[in-house]
């Protein structure tokens, strides 16, 4: 019996070491594309200025290019996590906080106080935000209750459609307050207004990704469905609303700070997937990662595609995770 067992306890050890392994070098790439992306913009910044002292490459490296690095590196690793997280509390692959109504209804919740009270703290805003991201993830996790059967491609077509209804108001009330040209800023990701000042609230991200961390056992558990969850002795509503809360304050910061990042919940939580299973606590940091190279090669892609103009990140990552998207579904179709 001590020889079966450590037979079967070595091979483990060896896939745990490859798979740690892994992960750092994944980690390693993304460092890499960090470091390039921090010298990418039409302001002359380069690494041999930067050691002479030259004072104007000094600022605009400290009061730029680091804060928004940092600011893709943030967004990339939440917004994938909180795409994660949803697909389990939906208990399906082709959803996401874009295509269920959650960024559509914290971008509501922004026009709603920027309407009442234009001089409002971006604190406020942020909270008014999450706000109406709890209340349009639930509804939507409330339709999906009701629904009569659990269609793979059933449940993002319902996320969509009520995505839609709420852009549409949202739409409508812009216009009437002159508010469009704003709501484009929202709607859009976008990186370049990102300064050293005006980025920290994503630090908030950080933070909620490390409770997901925390709790992944139980969204593992709870993505079993109800019945499953109960029987092991979990509280099946306290871990969906522990879910809730996290995808929707991720939304509604990120939303709130540099603007929607379209598809990038969806496709990186799916490549993870089918590389690594669907064990959360192991997908986690996988995904982490992914999604914040994902977001670094986009954005740079963007600064680069039409120098020295710059095409904002939420464009280019509409149109790679459109592409990516209709991919899955057609493989999940064939499948």
């Amino acid at each position: 019996m001590t020889t079966t067992a450590v037979r079967t306890v070595a091979p483990v050890s060896r896939g745990r070491a490859r798979q740690y392994a892994g992960l750092v070098a994944a980690a390693a790439v993304v460092l890499a594309l960090a470091a390039v992306s921090m010298f990418v913009g039409v302001s002359d910044v380069s690494l041999p200025a930067l050691l002479a002292g030259d004072p104007a490459a000094v600022d605009i490296f400290w009061i730029s290019r680091v804060p928004r690095t940092l600011a893709v590196i943030l967004a990339g690793m939440s917004v994938a996590v909180a795409g994660l997280i949803m697909q389990l509390m939906a208990r399906n692959r082709f959803v996401e906080p874009s295509t269920v109504g959650t960024v559509e209804s914290a971008t509501l919740g922004i026009l709603v106080v920027t309407v009442a009270i234009p001089t409002a703290p971006i604190l406020l805003r942020m909270g008014v935000a999450s706000v109406f991201a709890v209340i349009g993830t639930a509804l939507f996790l409330a339709i999906l209750r009701r629904l009569p059967t659990r269609n793979t491609l059933l449940i993002p077509l319902v996320g969509i459609m009520l995505g839609g209804v709420i852009a549409a108001v949202t739409t409508f009330f812009a216009y009437r307050f002159d508010l469009l040209q704003t709501l484009s800023n929202w709607m859009i990701g976008d990186f370049s207004g990102v300064l050293r000042g005006r980025y920290e609230l994503l630090w908030i991200v950080a933070a909620l990704m490390l409770v997901g961390l925390l709790a992944a056992d139980r969204f593992t558990v709870a993505g079993m469905g109800e019945d499953f969850t109960t029987n092991l002795g979990l509280n099946y509503n306290r871990t969906m609303r522990l879910g809730l809360v996290i995808v929707s304050l991720i939304s509604a910061v990120v939303v709130t700070t540099v603007g929607a990042v379209p598809f990038l919940g969806l496709v990186v939580p799916n490549i993870v997937s089918l590389l690594f299973g669907d064990n959360l606590r192991r997908a986690v940091p996988w995904t982490a990662v992914f999604g914040a190279g994902f977001v670094l090669v986009c954005d740079i892609l963007g600064r680069t595609i039409r120098y020295p103009y710059e095409v904002p990140v939420g464009m280019v990552m509409a149109v790679v995770g459109a592409i990516l998207f209709l991919v899955l579904i057609l493989r999940k179709r064939n499948a």
